[in-house]
């Protein structure tokens, strides 16, 4: 009657969203508390460009990595085959990292990309998910 400590291919992608997607918010807060101490601003932004990028980027991640992440838990509860959920939370991952860097960085491409392909995969895994009913 021991617990069984193996886990299936399907559910270490779900754990690789879940903790790829950390650090990467966990980065970007980090961000915000630099340019807190640097700018010497405690609450708010300070109207401190800097400190608004990094401020809305992070609240960005948090607003798409939450809901989405729901979505890769449920096609992998209803048995989206591995490789697909390997493609969706990959594409996912590079997709936050280029959105978080164009708004960072200014870069518009890379923003606009990453914004497009999160949008496109949101959209993609709820159909995906009525498939898979």
């Amino acid at each position: 009657m021991g617990f069984d400590m193996t886990i299936n291919l399907d559910f270490q992608w779900f754990a690789i969203f879940v903790a790829l997607n950390t650090i990467i918010l966990l980065m970007l807060g980090v961000n915000i508390s630099r340019l807190r101490v640097v700018n010497k601003v405690a609450n708010g932004d300070g109207n401190c460009r800097p400190l608004m990028k990094a401020i809305r980027a992070h609240g960005n991640g948090v607003e798409h990595t939450s809901i989405y992440a729901m979505a890769v838990l449920a096609l992998t509860l209803l048995g989206l085959d591995s490789l697909w959920l390997a493609v969706f939370v990959l594409s996912f991952i590079i997709a936050r990292i280029l959105h978080a860097y164009g708004m960072l960085m200014s870069q518009f491409l890379a923003r606009r990309i990453g914004a497009g392909v999160t949008f496109l995969l949101q959209g993609v895994s709820a159909i995906t998910i009525f498939l898979l009913l």
